[in-house]
């Protein structure tokens, strides 16, 4: 017999990316940002490490929101740190839905959402998309009525569209959040700019930020959300005491500060993006138009698998991802690959082994 919740017994969990441990690897495979982050990172860590750890971090991240809120616009009692935006992710489903519940998402996407939703015993639902990485309203509509919360994450992955802020108002749920998850947003051609918030249903708008990709912090867990004061005030009711570490709190504080260095990364990924997703088509395949530090690219042929295995062959990992349960086209169910964009000689050698792969 077990002694699990019902929900952790039925449900499989979360499988993230591969992580080999030995060297030698081209890793494109969990959008990590290839490029290191600020050296103003590694001094404030330092600092903060020559410091006081023997004493509790600052609870709410003072020093890190005021940074912040020069950078997004907004003052600081409107951000709230988290121990990445997959914390922030949890907090917010935790403190929105209950087992009656609904929690919705697009489908195919970000799928701990789901597993967010199971674990929260809450009910949930996939907001279908077309082939084409939209929705059909006449389709959604209900479902979005019976919302609670709905998790948006924009751009989207694996595909790396990005949906205009029109178009995402019309997902904000009629007595409930939307959710809008920008892990992204740094890598969009436009700047993000939270409109949202300031709308009509800016109350029911939360936006989170991550700094696994764009600043380079993957190893260090930190992300933040935005939202009007009062929904920041009921979420800091759910969080950890001290859910922020001091070195974590420090490299996110430098790394926001030093704005120049993480936009000439994302500048140099963008340009690199544009290289592979022309190469990719070249090499007969089908590439969505990404947004990310990422492309969604599948082939005609249908041999996803053998491919992403015949690069693994070769010590190069991309993410293959399978949809089973989504047939855009007859007979033949969602699959791809989705390739993080490395550095340049990081995607010729990519490039090169595709060429005697395909």
């Amino acid at each position: 017999m077990s002694l699990f919740r019902p929900e952790i017994d039925r449900i499989a969990g979360y499988v993230p990316g591969e992580q080999p441990q030995d060297a030698g690897w081209t890793k494109l495979n969990t959008n990590e940002n290839p490029y290191p982050p600020s050296p103003r990172v590694v001094e404030a860590v330092t600092a903060a490490a020559q410091g006081k750890l023997n004493l509790y971090p600052d609870p709410l991240g003072t020093k890190f929101r005021k940074a912040a809120a020069e950078v997004v616009g907004f003052d600081p009692d409107w951000i709230l740190p988290g121990n990445g935006s997959d914390e922030i992710l949890t907090i917010l489903t935790r403190s929105f839905a209950g087992p009656t519940d609904m929690i919705a998402y697009p489908y195919p996407s970000y799928i701990l959402y789901e597993t967010l939703s199971d674990l929260q015993g809450a009910k949930h639902e996939r907001l279908l998309l077309e082939p084409d990485w939209s929705w059909n309203f006449d389709k959604i509509g209900d479902q979005i009525a019976r919302s609670k919360l709905i998790f948006v994450p924009n751009p989207n992955s694996p595909s790396g569209n990005r949906w205009t802020w029109d178009y995402l108002l019309s997902l904000t749920p009629p007595r409930g959040m939307l959710v809008l998850d920008e892990a992204y947003g740094d890598f969009c051609d436009a700047p993000h700019r939270g409109e949202l918030l300031n709308s009509d249903v800016g109350k029911q708008v939360v936006i989170t930020r991550t700094f696994s990709k764009s600043y380079s912090l993957a190893g260090v867990r930190f992300g933040f959300a935005i939202a009007h004061p009062d929904v920041i005030g009921g979420l800091r009711k759910m969080k950890d005491s001290y859910n922020c570490d001091s070195l974590s709190l420090a490299a996110a504080t430098a790394a926001i500060e030093d704005q120049d260095w993480m936009q000439q990364n994302t500048a140099r990924i963008r340009t690199t993006r544009e290289r592979l997703s022309a190469a990719l088509t070249e090499l007969g395949f089908n590439v969505v138009p990404s947004q990310t530090n990422f492309v969604w690219a599948t082939h005609p042929t249908g041999e996803h698998r053998l491919q992403y295995e015949a690069l693994k062959m070769r010590k190069i990992l991309v993410r293959y991802m399978s949809f089973p349960d989504v047939d855009w086209a007859a007979g033949h169910k969602l699959d791809g690959l989705r390739i993080t964009v490395g550095t340049d000689p990081e995607i010729d050698r990519l490039l090169a082994a595709l060429k005697e792969i395909v």
